[in-house]
């Protein structure tokens, strides 16, 4: 694993922040199955379900270190809203304060909001970037590493490759990086790891495991979809993403005529159900390699073989 990261994991992997389908279940899954679990604070509103939520996750992994060895056990995550229309922040950063999840990652916004809090407790600061001028910004502004979103990602996705991401980042960066973007395998993963990053992002892939929030007519959809079945619009939400053409035509949106994009509102003390969109639903391009719904721990278990077999690909070619 790599010496960047503060703490041991089963396989390099973050079980992605992902909006109206991470809960205290899934973070609770991906942490005991040896990985990153973490979820968006967004999902949990009022103010108070925040709340609700970090004791579950902290007293749930305090009763997992008691049932598995502690080092098998990943780290909890939250992801933070920093965009300014976002006026629940404040409360948010005292509740990170208070329950100190090991890793932060901000998002829509420069991590500079959270770097003093979180650090004060000895967390890491991770910043989403697609490109890279978010990418130095963030890492002026005091980010301990950046999640480098790039083209292939689900919901809010980017623009560029993962391999030429990572690789530019890597000239001026020397922290964590982070990398999604359409990897749904461990073949992915190894990938990734091999490309420079430390871990990767994933996300799409556990939205169909039977701790996510999703619908289960959502996590249908996407062991019925592919790649072909994507459309990549800010005509939803105002920001660039990838959203399932069923979901769209089902909430009677033409996915080839789609709006123009509205003004961007990411306010956290506004009702999940004054939202339009709450009903679309997003996807990666690797939503193909989704056959069925199933739990976290046997996503994981296929995940390490086929990473594990990727390694061994790996040592078994010659040196030229």
């Amino acid at each position: 694993m790599s010496a960047r990261l503060p703490f041991p994991l089963r396989l390099p992997v973050v079980a992605a922040p992902m909006f109206l389908v991470s809960g205290p279940d899934l973070v609770l899954a991906a942490c005991r199955a040896g990985i990153v679990g973490a979820f968006p604070t967004p999902n949990a509103r009022p103010i108070k379900v925040l709340e609700d939520w970090m004791q579950q996750i902290t007293q749930g992994l305090a009763r997992a270190r008691n049932e598995q060895p502690p080092e098998t056990i990943g780290p909890w995550c939250a992801n933070l809203i920093t965009h300014s229309s976002n006026t629940r922040l404040p409360e948010d950063l005292a509740l990170i304060a208070k329950y100190k999840p090991p890793v932060v990652v901000t998002a829509l916004g420069s991590p500079k909001p959270a770097i003093e809090v979180v650090h004060g407790y000895g967390g890491m600061v991770l910043a989403d970037v697609i490109n890279l001028t978010l990418a130095r910004k963030a890492v002026a502004a005091g980010a301990d590493g950046l999640a480098c979103i790039t083209a292939g990602a689900g919901g809010h996705t980017g623009f560029l490759s993962p391999f030429a991401f990572v690789s530019a980042v890597r000239e001026f960066f020397d922290g964590v990086v982070v990398v999604g973007g359409g990897i749904s395998d461990g073949w992915g993963v190894a990938g990734a790891i091999a490309s420079g990053a430390d871990l990767v992002y994933m996300g799409t892939r556990f939205i169909p495991t039977l701790e996510s929030m999703a619908d289960p007519a959502y996590k249908q959809m996407l062991v019925d979809s592919t790649a072909d079945d994507l459309v990549i619009s800010a005509g939803i939400t105002g920001t660039p993403a990838s959203w399932l053409k069923p979901s769209l035509q089902a909430n009677g949106l033409d996915p080839d005529d789609l709006p123009s994009a509205p003004a961007r509102s990411y306010d956290s003390n506004q009702a999940i159900g004054a939202k339009k969109w709450r009903d679309v639903w997003a996807a990666g391009q690797g939503v193909g390699a989704i056959k069925a719904v199933e739990s976290t721990a046997a996503v994981m278990n296929r995940l390490a073989v086929e990473y594990a077999a990727a390694r061994q690909r790996f040592s078994a070619m010659p040196s030229f």
